[in-house]
């Protein structure tokens, strides 16, 4: 992908997003809905300046279709499922390969450390309250690893799309 101004312009605030989406997941376990809109609007804007418009779109129902599937048998959740097909429209289509299985690597990753923090933590909280919001973020995750609760699988698909148009 050339670095030409409109691909700068329209990738710092992408990255900007993505970053926003995987600490939103990993705090609420949620995707804001504006996320992948703005997403999906930036992904356009590059494919029609890159001209392949059309096989973008293609990759971005193909991710959609798969990773709606997922959702369905209860293995992902929707805002992973909008995530993931709009980060397929921001990567060049022919790196949409390279993207899902660098978010899959990475969630691999995040899985193992969850499992060893599972493993390693104790089962039964201070009781202190911490005052700061990191605190409190710290210990509501510790009580979802804990519970054996959903990963933040946002944080990945956002990783993996950051590492592969970083290396575009």
């Amino acid at each position: 992908m050339p670095d030409t101004p409109i691909v700068l312009l329209i990738l710092v605030p992408s990255f900007a997003l993505l970053l926003f989406a995987a600490a939103h997941d990993v705090a609420l376990r949620t995707v804001p809905n504006v996320v992948p809109a703005l997403l999906i609007l930036a992904g356009a804007i590059l494919r029609l300046d890159a001209g392949n418009f059309f096989v973008g779109l293609a990759c971005m129902f193909c991710v959609f279709l798969v990773t709606a599937f997922c959702w369905r048998r209860g293995w992902m959740g929707g805002g992973d499922v909008k995530l993931y097909a709009a980060c397929a429209l921001l990567v060049p289509p022919a790196l949409v390969l390279k993207f899902v299985l660098a978010s899959a690597l990475v969630g691999g990753v995040l899985s193992l450390i969850y499992l060893f923090l599972r493993a390693v933590s104790p089962k039964r909280a201070n009781g202190v309250r911490p005052q700061s919001f990191v605190a409190r973020l710290v210990r509501a995750e510790r009580r979802r690893v804990r519970r054996g609760g959903p990963l933040p699988y946002a944080s990945a698909i956002a990783l993996g799309a950051i590492c592969t148009l970083i290396t575009v």
